[in-house]
């Protein structure tokens, strides 16, 4: 008896010793990545998500197996999604927008698949993290959080005199709630008429602008709210000919024609997610004690086509802004980033 215990019990070591022989010596991972909607913004962070995980594969002689898709707006289609990647055994997955990132959390709480968000303007405040340092959970990620007064300091700065200003956003998209909010106060404060427009699809953001011309609004504010930016090549002319300014939060809105985005870099925050997913699926980083990742978005891209057609001078303008912000750079009107 004791001898067939001793030879069970020397299996199990040895059958231990190779489980974890081959958890060390893992190459191969598999990332499911969801995109939120098709818009350039997002599209880019992506695009350098895969390059920078590229590049790992070479530096580290690993494998990623990335499986990416698109659930464009609607939250069943991301619920599945998001089953199919839970299905396929993913080592972790990306969840790119902040919807889609607590639909992940939400679905992986139980099986503790490690999630990495990018893009999520507020993830303190919609509750993926606990503490920006230590988030706490299965999830950790990058974040575009949007200085909402630091815009707001640029519609004054190039109409010192503007004295209404339009709120356009989606109200069902969680990240645009808190800067809306902020904004009221900050306008209201500084006693601006403030009004809301909003849009949950492409027919009714455009109808939106169109009243924002109606009512003639001296400015628009847009958070960094996906709805708008999807809708943006199609409103920009509208606004732009009725001389209104559009004020957004990211450079993406300013290449599909808004005059201006401020925000972070996109690419930039890319890359540091595809390091994070490297430094949990390679290095064993644990979600729950890595800090959310967050970045300088003093840099406004000013669109000079439409700046020329609202009426203002570019190096004026560029002047103009130059105290409020890191960096004043500009982009010609395109559909996508090159």
């Amino acid at each position: 008896m004791k001898k067939a215990l001793a030879l069970v019990l020397s299996l199990m070591m040895v059958f231990s010793m190779v489980s974890l022989v081959s958890a060390e010596e893992k190459t191969s991972f598999k990332v499911g990545i969801c995109n939120f909607v098709d818009d350039a913004s997002l599209n880019q962070i992506i695009a350098n998500i895969r390059e920078r995980l590229a590049e790992i594969e070479q530096e580290k002689g690993v494998t990623f197996e990335i499986a990416e898709d698109n659930c464009n707006l609607d939250t069943s289609v991301m619920q599945q999604i998001v089953a199919n990647f839970i299905a396929d055994e993913v080592d972790l997955m990306v969840g790119v927008a902040t919807p889609v990132a607590i639909g992940m959390q939400g679905m992986t709480a139980d099986n503790q698949i490690p999630v990495v968000f990018a893009a999520v303007s507020d993830p303190l405040g919609v509750g993926l993290v606990d503490s920006l340092e230590k988030p706490g959970a299965n999830i950790t990620g990058t974040s575009d959080y949007l200085d909402t007064a630091a815009v707001l300091n640029l519609i004054f700065a190039a109409n010192p005199d503007a004295k209404k200003v339009a709120l356009l956003y989606n109200p069902s998209e969680d990240a645009s709630a808190a800067p809306v909010a902020a904004a009221k106060e900050i306008l209201t404060e500084k006693g601006v008429e403030v009004k809301e427009y909003t849009g949950a699809n492409v027919t009714e953001v455009m109808q939106a602008a169109e009243a924002i011309v109606s009512d003639g609004m001296d400015a628009v504010f847009t958070p960094t709210d996906n709805t708008i930016m999807a809708a943006e090549l199609s409103i920009y002319e509208i606004l732009a000919e009725a001389k209104i300014p559009h004020y957004t939060g990211a450079d993406s809105f300013a290449l599909n024609g808004a005059f201006l985005g401020y925000g972070v870099d996109y690419a930039n925050l890319g890359r540091v997610t595809g390091d994070m997913i490297a430094a949990i699926l390679v290095d064993g980083a644990n979600p729950a004690e890595t800090p959310v990742a967050t970045f300088d978005n003093g840099t406004a891209t000013v669109n000079t086509e439409t700046c020329a057609a609202i009426g203002f001078d570019f190096e004026a303008i560029k002047d103009a802004f130059a105290p409020y912000c890191t960096k004043v750079q500009e982009i010609a009107t395109a559909e996508a980033f090159e």
